[in-house]
C-alpha cells in the first residue's frame, strides 16, 4: 500500500507455447534412444544364445572324447594282457610287458582327465542356461554332422545385420537428432499469462479504489549472446565420431571374421583329411602290427608307435570337430559369445559400440 492506500493483491497462470519443433526433436532423440536399447536387447539376447551353443557343443566334444578314451583304454588293456600272455609262455620279453603296462596307464590317466574336462564344461554349460546346479548326464547330438559355411555370405551377412552395425548407425542417427536439437534450442518459446487482481489504489475523482481488475501478457525471450553454440558444435563433433565409428565397425568385424573363417576352414580341412584318410590307416597299420605282434613278425615298439598315432589321431579329430563348431556358432551369431557379460547400459551419454569377444585360444582349442 502507499499513502493513497493503494496495494494490489492477486493472482495469475502462465504458459510456456514450444516453438521451432523442440518438442518434437526431442521426441526424435528419445526415439533413437529407445531403438538402440532395443538393439542393446538384441545383442544381449544373441550373446548368451551363442554361449549356450558354444558351451553345448564343447560339453559334447568332451563327451565324445571320454568315449573314445574308454574305448582306447580298452585297446591298452587288452594288449597288456596279450603282452602277459606271450610273456608267459616265453614269447615276449619283460620290456615289453612293462612298456605296455606304461601305455595302459597313462590310457588311465588321460582317461581320468577327459572325465574331469567334461564336468569343468558341464558346469559352465549349466551356468550359461541359468542352472548351475544342472545334473549330470549325456547330451544328445553328433559333432560329425557338419554345418556348411558360405564364407561371403556369411561375412555379408556380419556387416549388415550385426548388432553392432546397427548400434553404430543408431548412434549417427542419434548423433544427427541430437544435433537437430541443439539448432532449435535457441529459438525462443511464446509466453502467455493471464490473471486477475484486486487494485485498492484510489481514485482521484471518486475516492474509491480501482477494485478487480484483469490482465494479459504475451512475450519472448530473445537469445541475443546465447544461441547455443557451444552445443550444436558438440552435437557437430559427435556427428563426425559417430560416422567415424560406423567405419571402424566394419573394419573390426571383417577383421575379426577373418581369424574365425580361418580358424573353421583349417578345423574342416584337417576334419576331412582325419576321416577319410589318416585315421583309417592308422587303424589299419595298428591292426596290422598287433597281428604281426603275436606272429612274432613285428617287435613291440612298432606296435605302441602305431597304438599311440591312432590315438592321438582320434582325439585330434575331436578337438577339431569342437573348433569347427565353435567356429560356426561364433560367425552364425554375429561375433557374440560373451553370454554373462554384464550387457552395456542404453542410457549411457556415449555409446561406444563394445569390442566383439571373440571365443579366446583356450575355448577354441580341445583340451588333450
Amino acid at each position: 500500500g502507499g499513502s493513497q492506500r493503494g496495494g494490489e493483491q492477486g493472482g495469475f497462470i502462465q504458459q510456456d507455447i514450444v516453438l521451432g519443433g523442440k518438442l518434437g526433436a526431442a521426441r526424435r532423440v528419445s526415439e533413437q534412444d529407445r531403438r538402440q536399447a532395443e538393439a542393446e536387447r538384441e545383442e544381449q539376447l544373441l550373446r548368451v544364445q551363442n554361449a549356450v551353443a558354444m558351451a553345448y557343443y564343447q560339453s559334447l566334444a568332451a563327451q565324445e572324447t571320454v568315449t573314445v578314451r574308454e574305448t582306447l583304454l580298452k585297446l591298452a588293456q587288452d594288449a597288456l594282457t596279450t603282452a602277459r600272455q606271450l610273456f608267459n609262455v616265453g614269447q615276449a620279453d619283460e620290456p615289453d610287458v612293462l612298456q605296455t603296462e606304461v601305455e595302459a596307464g597313462q590310457q588311465e590317466v588321460a582317461l581320468v582327465s577327459a572325465q574331469q574336462r567334461q564336468q569343468m564344461l558341464w558346469r559352465s554349460l549349466g551356468a550359461v542356461i541359468g542352472q548351475p546346479t544342472l545334473p549330470f548326464g549325456n547330451l544328445a547330438g553328433n559333432l560329425e554332422d557338419l554345418p556348411d559355411v558360405d564364407m561371403q555370405r556369411w561375412l555379408d551377412n556380419i556387416l549388415q545385420n550385426s548388432p553392432a552395425v546397427k548400434i553404430a548407425n543408431l548412434s549417427f542417427a542419434r548423433a544427427q537428432a541430437e544435433l537437430d536439437r541443439a539448432k532449435r534450442e535457441p529459438i525462443p518459446d511464446l509466453q502467455l499469462r493471464a490473471g486477475v487482481q484486486q487494485n485498492r489504489e484510489l481514485l482521484e475523482s471518486t475516492g474509491r479504489p480501482i477494485g478487480l481488475q484483469g490482465f494479459a501478457e504475451v512475450g519472448v525471450r530473445i537469445p541475443i549472446f546465447n544461441r547455443n553454440q557451444g552445443n550444436v558444435q558438440a552435437a557437430r563433433a559427435n556427428i563426425e565420431r559417430s560416422d567415424l565409428e560406423q567405419q571402424r565397425v566394419q573394419l573390426l568385424l571383417r577383421e575379426r571374421s577373418s581369424s574365425v573363417f580361418q580358424s573353421y576352414l583349417t578345423a574342416k580341412a584337417a576334419i576331412d583329411r582325419y576321416r577319410n584318410q589318416m585315421i583309417p590307416q592308422a587303424e589299419k597299420a595298428y591292426k596290422l602290427y598287433l597281428n604281426r605282434y603275436n606272429n612274432m613278425a613285428a617287435a613291440y615298439p612298432q606296435v605302441l608307435i602305431a597304438q599311440r598315432t591312432l590315438f592321438q589321431l582320434q582325439t585330434d579329430y575331436i578337438a577339431s570337430l569342437e573348433n569347427l563348431w565353435v567356429s560356426s556358432v561364433a560367425l552364425k551369431g554375429f561375433l557374440l559369445t560373451d553370454g554373462l557379460e554384464a550387457p552395456t547400459p542404453p542410457t549411457e551419454v556415449d555409446r561406444p559400440v563394445r569390442e566383439t569377444n571373440l571365443p579366446t585360444g583356450s575355448s577354441m582349442t580341445q583340451g588333450r
